[in-house]
Protein backbone atom coordinates (compact mmCIF):
# COMPACT_ATOMS: atom_id res chain seq x y z
CA UNK A 1 0.00 0.00 0.00
CA UNK A 2 1.63 3.32 -0.80
CA UNK A 3 2.19 5.51 1.78
CA UNK A 4 1.37 9.03 2.06
CA UNK A 5 4.85 10.43 1.62
CA UNK A 6 5.02 8.24 -1.45
CA UNK A 7 1.42 9.48 -2.98
CA UNK A 8 2.80 13.18 -2.65
CA UNK A 9 6.03 12.62 -4.02
CA UNK A 10 4.43 10.68 -7.01
CA UNK A 11 2.32 14.00 -7.43
CA UNK A 12 4.73 16.45 -7.37
CA UNK A 13 6.64 14.79 -10.02
CA UNK A 14 3.45 14.58 -12.07
CA UNK A 15 3.01 18.32 -11.68
CA UNK A 16 6.46 19.30 -12.06
CA UNK A 17 6.29 22.96 -13.85
CA UNK A 18 9.21 21.71 -15.97
CA UNK A 19 11.15 24.95 -17.10
CA UNK A 20 15.11 24.77 -16.95
CA UNK A 21 15.64 27.30 -13.84
CA UNK A 22 13.09 25.31 -12.16
CA UNK A 23 14.90 22.03 -13.04
CA UNK A 24 18.15 23.27 -11.55
CA UNK A 25 16.42 24.30 -8.23
CA UNK A 26 14.87 21.36 -7.68
CA UNK A 27 18.14 19.29 -8.57
CA UNK A 28 19.83 21.45 -6.23
CA UNK A 29 17.73 20.99 -3.31
CA UNK A 30 17.92 17.14 -3.91
CA UNK A 31 21.80 17.31 -4.42
CA UNK A 32 21.13 18.77 -0.50
CA UNK A 33 19.24 15.94 0.47
CA UNK A 34 20.10 12.94 -1.68
CA UNK A 35 23.40 13.25 -2.83
CA UNK A 36 26.78 13.16 -2.45
CA UNK A 37 29.80 15.49 -4.43
CA UNK A 38 32.20 13.30 -6.28
CA UNK A 39 35.57 14.40 -7.84
CA UNK A 40 37.73 12.60 -11.25
CA UNK A 41 40.55 14.42 -12.93
CA UNK A 42 39.84 17.41 -11.67
CA UNK A 43 35.86 17.54 -12.37
CA UNK A 44 33.57 17.90 -9.95
CA UNK A 45 29.97 15.96 -10.08
CA UNK A 46 27.60 14.21 -7.79
CA UNK A 47 25.95 10.83 -6.87
CA UNK A 48 22.35 10.67 -5.92
CA UNK A 49 20.22 7.78 -4.69
CA UNK A 50 16.72 7.18 -4.27
CA UNK A 51 14.48 4.61 -2.92
CA UNK A 52 12.03 5.61 -5.56
CA UNK A 53 12.34 4.66 -8.92
CA UNK A 54 9.79 7.42 -10.21
CA UNK A 55 12.16 9.83 -8.24
CA UNK A 56 15.57 8.57 -9.54
CA UNK A 57 14.54 8.81 -13.25
CA UNK A 58 12.60 11.91 -12.82
CA UNK A 59 16.25 13.30 -11.40
CA UNK A 60 18.26 11.92 -14.20
CA UNK A 61 15.62 12.90 -16.69
CA UNK A 62 16.51 16.60 -15.19
CA UNK A 63 20.40 16.13 -15.25
CA UNK A 64 20.42 14.97 -18.85
CA UNK A 65 17.27 16.22 -20.63
CA UNK A 66 17.26 19.64 -19.32
CA UNK A 67 20.83 19.97 -18.24
CA UNK A 68 22.81 18.91 -20.67
CA UNK A 69 24.75 16.41 -18.24
CA UNK A 70 25.55 12.91 -18.86
CA UNK A 71 24.42 10.23 -16.48
CA UNK A 72 26.75 6.74 -15.76
CA UNK A 73 24.57 4.13 -15.16
CA UNK A 74 22.15 2.91 -12.42
CA UNK A 75 23.56 0.64 -10.13
CA UNK A 76 21.32 -0.74 -7.00
CA UNK A 77 22.66 -1.11 -3.16
CA UNK A 78 21.62 -1.78 0.06
CA UNK A 79 20.68 1.35 2.76
CA UNK A 80 22.03 -0.32 6.16
CA UNK A 81 20.60 2.33 7.65
CA UNK A 82 16.59 1.23 6.59
CA UNK A 83 17.60 -2.09 5.02
CA UNK A 84 15.71 -0.72 1.94
CA UNK A 85 17.52 -1.38 -1.73
CA UNK A 86 18.33 2.38 -3.27
CA UNK A 87 19.08 3.54 -7.13
CA UNK A 88 22.21 5.25 -7.18
CA UNK A 89 23.27 6.89 -10.34
CA UNK A 90 26.23 9.07 -11.34
CA UNK A 91 26.90 12.61 -12.78
CA UNK A 92 30.74 13.08 -13.34
CA UNK A 93 31.65 14.96 -16.75
CA UNK A 94 33.10 18.43 -17.86
CA UNK A 95 29.32 19.65 -17.85
CA UNK A 96 28.39 18.26 -14.02
CA UNK A 97 30.91 21.08 -12.32
CA UNK A 98 29.28 23.77 -14.48
CA UNK A 99 25.38 22.59 -13.16
CA UNK A 100 27.05 22.31 -9.55
CA UNK A 101 27.90 25.62 -10.58
CA UNK A 102 24.20 26.69 -12.03
CA UNK A 103 22.82 24.93 -9.02
CA UNK A 104 24.67 26.85 -6.41
CA UNK A 105 26.47 24.02 -4.90
CA UNK A 106 30.19 24.85 -6.46
CA UNK A 107 30.74 28.81 -5.58
CA UNK A 108 34.61 30.34 -6.37
CA UNK A 109 36.61 32.50 -5.07
CA UNK A 110 40.62 33.57 -5.64
CA UNK A 111 41.53 30.22 -4.84
CA UNK A 112 39.26 28.68 -7.11
CA UNK A 113 36.39 26.27 -6.48
CA UNK A 114 34.68 25.50 -3.15
CA UNK A 115 31.34 24.27 -1.72
CA UNK A 116 28.86 26.64 -0.98
CA UNK A 117 26.11 25.30 1.59
CA UNK A 118 23.89 27.88 1.39
CA UNK A 119 21.28 28.03 -0.76
CA UNK A 120 21.47 31.16 -3.42
CA UNK A 121 18.75 33.71 -4.59
CA UNK A 122 19.88 32.86 -8.21
CA UNK A 123 18.96 29.40 -7.32
CA UNK A 124 15.20 30.25 -5.93
CA UNK A 125 14.30 33.09 -8.48
CA UNK A 126 12.27 33.90 -9.61
CA UNK A 127 9.26 33.08 -7.03
CA UNK A 128 8.38 29.65 -8.86
CA UNK A 129 11.74 28.42 -8.52
CA UNK A 130 11.40 28.68 -4.96
CA UNK A 131 8.44 25.99 -4.94
CA UNK A 132 10.61 24.09 -7.28
CA UNK A 133 13.46 23.83 -4.76
CA UNK A 134 11.35 22.77 -2.17
CA UNK A 135 9.64 19.85 -3.98
CA UNK A 136 13.03 18.94 -4.74
CA UNK A 137 14.07 18.93 -1.37
CA UNK A 138 11.05 16.74 -0.60
CA UNK A 139 11.87 14.24 -2.57
CA UNK A 140 15.61 14.37 -1.24
CA UNK A 141 15.08 13.93 2.23
CA UNK A 142 11.39 14.40 3.13
CA UNK A 143 8.31 12.54 4.62
CA UNK A 144 4.98 13.49 5.84
CA UNK A 145 2.74 11.12 8.41
CA UNK A 146 -0.69 11.80 9.23
CA UNK A 147 -2.13 10.90 12.61
CA UNK A 148 -5.15 7.99 13.08
CA UNK A 149 -8.74 9.26 12.44
CA UNK A 150 -9.70 8.18 15.73
CA UNK A 151 -7.20 9.75 17.48
CA UNK A 152 -8.39 12.40 20.47
CA UNK A 153 -4.82 13.97 19.91
CA UNK A 154 -4.61 17.27 18.21
CA UNK A 155 -0.38 15.98 17.47
CA UNK A 156 0.17 13.43 14.91
CA UNK A 157 0.92 15.28 11.86
CA UNK A 158 4.43 15.69 10.62
CA UNK A 159 5.89 17.10 7.54
CA UNK A 160 10.03 17.15 7.72
CA UNK A 161 13.09 17.58 5.20
CA UNK A 162 16.04 16.28 6.44
CA UNK A 163 19.30 18.07 5.21
CA UNK A 164 22.93 16.82 5.80
CA UNK A 165 24.24 20.64 7.10
CA UNK A 166 22.71 22.97 9.48
CA UNK A 167 23.87 26.18 7.00
CA UNK A 168 21.11 24.49 4.17
CA UNK A 169 18.64 23.64 6.37
CA UNK A 170 18.76 27.47 7.96
CA UNK A 171 18.50 28.76 4.28
CA UNK A 172 15.39 26.50 3.87
CA UNK A 173 13.37 27.73 6.95
CA UNK A 174 14.06 31.31 5.51
CA UNK A 175 12.90 30.06 2.08
CA UNK A 176 10.00 29.08 3.83
CA UNK A 177 9.48 32.00 5.72
CA UNK A 178 9.09 33.69 2.71
CA UNK A 179 5.87 31.94 1.82
CA UNK A 180 4.76 32.19 5.11
CA UNK A 181 5.20 29.01 6.32
CA UNK A 182 7.35 29.35 9.69
CA UNK A 183 9.02 25.69 9.83
CA UNK A 184 11.43 24.54 13.28
CA UNK A 185 14.71 23.54 12.92
CA UNK A 186 16.20 20.53 15.28
CA UNK A 187 19.66 18.47 14.99
CA UNK A 188 19.42 14.99 14.41
CA UNK A 189 22.51 13.09 14.49
CA UNK A 190 24.15 14.49 12.04
CA UNK A 191 21.82 15.83 10.33
CA UNK A 192 19.66 19.24 10.22
CA UNK A 193 15.75 18.13 10.46
CA UNK A 194 13.29 21.32 9.21
CA UNK A 195 9.94 20.13 10.29
CA UNK A 196 5.80 21.65 10.38
CA UNK A 197 3.51 20.16 12.93
CA UNK A 198 0.06 22.05 12.22
CA UNK A 199 -2.42 21.45 9.62
CA UNK A 200 -2.44 24.83 8.61
CA UNK A 201 1.25 25.04 7.51
CA UNK A 202 1.36 21.45 6.20
CA UNK A 203 -1.62 22.77 3.97
CA UNK A 204 0.47 25.74 2.94
CA UNK A 205 3.59 23.17 1.45
CA UNK A 206 1.73 20.70 0.01
CA UNK A 207 -0.47 23.46 -2.51
CA UNK A 208 2.80 25.07 -2.99
CA UNK A 209 4.60 22.18 -4.01
CA UNK A 210 1.64 21.21 -5.84
CA UNK A 211 0.60 18.02 -4.38
CA UNK A 212 -3.23 19.51 -4.51
CA UNK A 213 -4.84 15.69 -4.27
CA UNK A 214 -2.61 15.06 -0.57
CA UNK A 215 -3.77 18.64 0.18
CA UNK A 216 -7.25 17.32 -0.17
CA UNK A 217 -6.78 13.86 1.69
CA UNK A 218 -5.37 16.20 4.48
CA UNK A 219 -8.17 18.18 5.01
CA UNK A 220 -10.49 14.98 4.42
CA UNK A 221 -8.64 14.04 7.07
CA UNK A 222 -8.88 16.30 9.35
CA UNK A 223 -12.51 16.76 9.08
CA UNK A 224 -12.75 13.57 9.56
CA UNK A 225 -10.97 13.79 13.32
CA UNK A 226 -12.53 17.01 14.19
CA UNK A 227 -16.53 15.21 13.96
CA UNK A 228 -15.02 12.33 15.68
CA UNK A 229 -13.19 14.70 18.35
CA UNK A 230 -16.83 16.62 18.51
CA UNK A 231 -18.70 13.26 18.97
CA UNK A 232 -16.24 11.89 21.48
CA UNK A 233 -16.74 15.08 23.53
CA UNK A 234 -20.28 15.00 23.08
CA UNK A 235 -20.33 11.32 24.53
CA UNK A 236 -17.92 12.14 27.49
CA UNK A 237 -19.95 15.16 28.17
CA UNK A 238 -23.33 13.20 28.32
CA UNK A 239 -21.33 10.47 30.22
CA UNK A 240 -20.35 13.22 32.78
CA UNK A 241 -23.47 14.11 33.37
CA UNK A 242 -24.93 10.63 34.15
CA UNK A 243 -22.42 10.27 36.47
CA UNK A 244 -23.23 13.58 37.82
CA UNK A 245 -26.98 13.17 38.22
CA UNK A 246 -26.12 9.17 39.51
CA UNK A 247 -24.13 10.67 42.34
CA UNK A 248 -26.52 13.66 43.23
CA UNK A 249 -29.19 11.12 43.20
CA UNK A 250 -27.45 8.63 45.35
CA UNK A 251 -26.86 11.31 48.39
CA UNK A 252 -30.21 12.56 48.26
CA UNK A 253 -32.04 9.04 48.47
CA UNK A 254 -29.25 8.44 51.73
CA UNK A 255 -31.11 11.76 53.20
CA UNK A 256 -34.30 10.88 52.65
CA UNK A 257 -33.40 7.06 54.43
CA UNK A 258 -32.05 8.90 57.34
CA UNK A 259 -34.95 10.82 57.54
CA UNK A 260 -37.09 7.82 57.21
CA UNK A 261 -35.08 5.86 59.95
CA UNK A 262 -35.15 8.28 62.41
CA UNK A 263 -38.26 10.57 62.64
CA UNK A 264 -40.06 9.40 59.52
CA UNK A 265 -40.65 11.23 56.09
CA UNK A 266 -44.58 11.88 57.82
CA UNK A 267 -43.02 14.50 59.43
CA UNK A 268 -41.76 16.34 56.50
CA UNK A 269 -44.35 19.09 55.38
CA UNK A 270 -45.70 18.48 52.23
CA UNK A 271 -43.36 20.11 49.49
CA UNK A 272 -40.34 18.03 51.32
CA UNK A 273 -42.43 14.99 51.22
CA UNK A 274 -43.03 15.22 47.50
CA UNK A 275 -39.63 15.67 46.34
CA UNK A 276 -38.62 12.89 49.06
CA UNK A 277 -41.55 10.38 47.55
CA UNK A 278 -40.61 11.45 44.12
CA UNK A 279 -36.85 10.37 44.30
CA UNK A 280 -37.49 7.16 46.17
CA UNK A 281 -40.34 6.33 43.44
CA UNK A 282 -37.40 7.16 40.44
CA UNK A 283 -33.94 6.94 42.15
CA UNK A 284 -32.49 7.58 37.82
CA UNK A 285 -34.50 10.37 37.15
CA UNK A 286 -32.41 13.65 36.42
CA UNK A 287 -33.47 16.66 38.38
CA UNK A 288 -34.83 18.32 35.47
CA UNK A 289 -37.08 15.11 34.82
CA UNK A 290 -37.79 15.27 38.57
CA UNK A 291 -38.71 18.71 38.31
CA UNK A 292 -41.03 18.67 35.70
CA UNK A 293 -42.52 15.70 37.45
CA UNK A 294 -43.60 17.74 40.62
CA UNK A 295 -44.40 20.90 38.55
CA UNK A 296 -41.62 23.05 40.42
CA UNK A 297 -38.99 24.70 38.60
CA UNK A 298 -35.28 23.17 38.66
CA UNK A 299 -33.91 25.80 41.24
CA UNK A 300 -37.22 25.33 43.46
CA UNK A 301 -36.01 21.22 43.52
CA UNK A 302 -32.61 22.19 44.79
CA UNK A 303 -33.36 24.65 47.63
CA UNK A 304 -35.79 21.70 48.56
CA UNK A 305 -33.28 19.33 48.61
CA UNK A 306 -30.87 21.02 49.93
CA UNK A 307 -33.07 21.74 53.37
CA UNK A 308 -33.87 17.83 53.07
CA UNK A 309 -29.68 17.32 52.92
CA UNK A 310 -29.52 19.76 56.07
CA UNK A 311 -31.82 17.93 58.12
CA UNK A 312 -30.62 14.56 56.92
CA UNK A 313 -26.73 15.86 58.26
CA UNK A 314 -28.24 17.02 61.86
CA UNK A 315 -29.87 14.27 62.72
CA UNK A 316 -26.74 12.20 61.45
CA UNK A 317 -25.10 14.03 63.59
CA UNK A 318 -27.83 13.88 66.47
Amino acid sequence: MVNFTEEIKTEIIKNFPGGRPCAIAALSAFIRTSGSLVKSDGNYGFELSSESELTAHFFADIAENYLGAEISGFTSSSDLSSGRDKLVFTCLSERSTEVLREAGILGEDDDGLFIDFAIGQNVVSPQSCGSAYISGAFLGGGSCTLPDVNSMSSTGYHFEVVFRNRITANDFCDLLCSYDILAKLVMRKDSAVVYLKSIDSISAVLSLMGADRALKKLKELARERDNSNNENRVNNCSVSNIDRTVSASVKQVQAIEVIRSTIGLQSLDENLFSVAEGRLADKNASMQELADRLNISKSCLNHRFRKIMEMAKQLGEG
